[in-house]
């Protein structure tokens, strides 16, 4: 059978790897809940993407014993759209709406008025619109950017749970957890470098692991040892700190002086926004690049470090 990642996603809080301080604080909420025989608090979800927050969206509806309805925020084109998922809630349901920010403002503001008053408003052939009552549903929001919510919004949530990168330490665990419940075998070497190239984020290193299995796989092997490690690592083009070709690319750009934004983005080919959102924020988080005040892009010492390296080893 080819088992994927996904089919062994953690099903409570203790199968959960990281973020101490998030899980003891929905485990407060949980419990207060079960005990005044209430819904989850509403809360805002912040992180950086790929950290876990629509896994653990899901774990609290199991945890909470109720059903889980999940939207992403871009594919609430209409208020037809919000008011379907509103109402298809019950009591002490739980929705979750990733990627919250992308949610247009008339939707926004329409959503926290709902939430509010536990009603929605339908246009009907009558003058004024019909009010409709919704139930007392738990209301989860994921995103990577809180600014880009209204605050009434942002205000009404009454648990906001601030998502960290991870250890390695932390990785490496999370791996042998998801490992054993695939019932994968792997040596225990292969888990920490998957660690180390996975700049912290839970997705990349469930990624890479998915793609060493699949390299053990194809060569007939049932166990996951260093060799497939070094293969998977090839086909995906990373090098010792997970860059792939994009942001190594990007470090060239800036082997010969400071450069500014547009003109980076120019030579990548890619829009402004996304190299700047997107490509950039592990480059800086690494220490590899630094940002001037006139807005010139320059390789920090490390930077240079990484790559001269990586030029001797030929991926430049």
């Amino acid at each position: 059978m080819n088992k994927q990642i996904n089919d062994a996603a953690p099903s409570s809080l203790s199968h959960l790897v990281g973020q101490g301080a998030i899980i003891a604080q929905v485990r407060t909420a949980i419990d207060a809940a079960f005990e005044d025989n209430g819904r989850f608090d509403d809360a805002l979800l912040v992180g950086p993407a790929g950290l876990g927050k629509s896994q653990l969206a899901a774990v609290i509806a199991q945890e909470m014993a109720t059903d889980f309805h999940e939207v992403l925020g871009q594919s609430i084109t209409n208020i037809g759209d919000l008011n379907a998922l509103l109402l298809s809630a019950n009591d002490k349901d739980i929705i979750h709406i990733d990627e919250c920010h992308e949610l247009d403002k008339q939707f926004q503001t329409a959503l926290y008025l709902a939430i509010d008053k536990r009603t929605i408003f339908v246009n009907s052939s009558k003058r004024s619109p019909e009010a409709i009552p919704i139930s007392s549903f738990s209301l989860l929001l994921s995103t990577t950017d809180e600014y880009d919510l209204l605050a009434p919004l942002r205000d009404r949530m009454k648990l906001t749970l601030r998502f960290e990168y991870y250890s390695n330490d932390e990785l490496t665990l999370m791996l042998r957890h998801r490992s054993n419940a695939l019932d994968w075998s792997i040596d225990d070497k292969v888990l920490p470098l998957i660690a180390e190239r996975s700049r912290g984020v839970p997705r990349l290193a469930l990624r890479l692991l998915q793609s060493c299995r699949r390299v053990s796989r194809s060569q007939g092997e049932m166990a996951i040892v260093p060799f497939h490690f070094e293969q998977a690592v090839a086909l995906e083009q990373l090098d010792q700190m997970g860059l792939g070709p994009l942001e190594r690319k990007y470090l060239a750009i800036l082997k010969d002086g400071p450069s500014r934004l547009n003109v980076i983005a120019s030579v990548l080919g890619l829009p402004t926004r996304t190299v700047s959102g997107v490509t950039e924020q592990y480059l800086i988080r690494a220490n590899l690049i630094s940002k001037s005040k006139d807005g010139q892009r320059e390789l920090t010492s490390k930077g240079r470090e990484h790559v001269f390296i990586e030029s001797e080893n030929g991926r430049n």
